[in-house]
């Protein structure tokens, strides 16, 4: 996808430092990821994460990896692709303050949903945090408390009211959460 102003594709690992650019301008210190952690992620699911690109480079990422329903990633954990993934996983979610107002966020969202519906995942999932549950309400996900112990202990790895948020992609009703 792409305007006349950027284009959407696929995240390589050559997009690191820029990534990290875009982080540090979007999230506090305490939610800023390694750059081990990010370089790692690239390496493990970067074929499920994508970039928005502009002239100046790129402006905003998507970082997202098949998973189970019901699983959260902590704050600075490794992805961990499930090979009977029934989810998409969008772990970071960041647009450039130079991007804002251009529909990036939206775009980018959109753009791995439908990569995801191609994969006949039969759902979405996230971690909402810096109180931005109204974007993804919009974007049809809802709220959901974690199953597991595991999943509600990595839920709380993230700052200040973060909330667990689902969105069924295919067939009728919510798939079942699990861990």
């Amino acid at each position: 996808m792409q305007d006349s102003h950027w284009r959407l594709r696929a995240m390589r690992a050559a997009d690191l430092a820029a990534i990290l650019a875009v982080q540090a301008a979007c999230y506090p210190a305490s939610m800023q990821e390694p750059a081990c952690v990010v370089q790692a992620r690239i390496r493990d699911a970067g074929d499920s994460c994508a970039v928005a690109v502009d002239r100046e480079g790129v402006c905003a990422y998507l970082f997202a990896y098949p998973s189970r329903l019901g699983k959260v990633t902590p704050l600075d954990g490794l992805f961990t692709v499930a090979p009977d993934a029934d989810a998409l996983y969008l772990h970071d979610l960041a647009v450039a303050p130079r991007a804002l107002g251009r529909g990036l966020a939206r775009a980018l969202v959109g753009y791995l949903l439908e990569a995801a519906h191609r994969r006949g995942l039969p759902a979405s999932a996230l971690v909402s945090v810096q109180g931005s549950e109204g974007f993804w309400s919009a974007l049809g996900y809802r709220a959901s408390a974690p199953a597991c112990p595991q999943a509600r202990a990595a839920l709380a790895s993230y700052p200040g009211g973060a909330q667990y948020m689902t969105r069924v992609l295919t067939g009728p009703g919510a798939p079942l959460p699990n861990c």
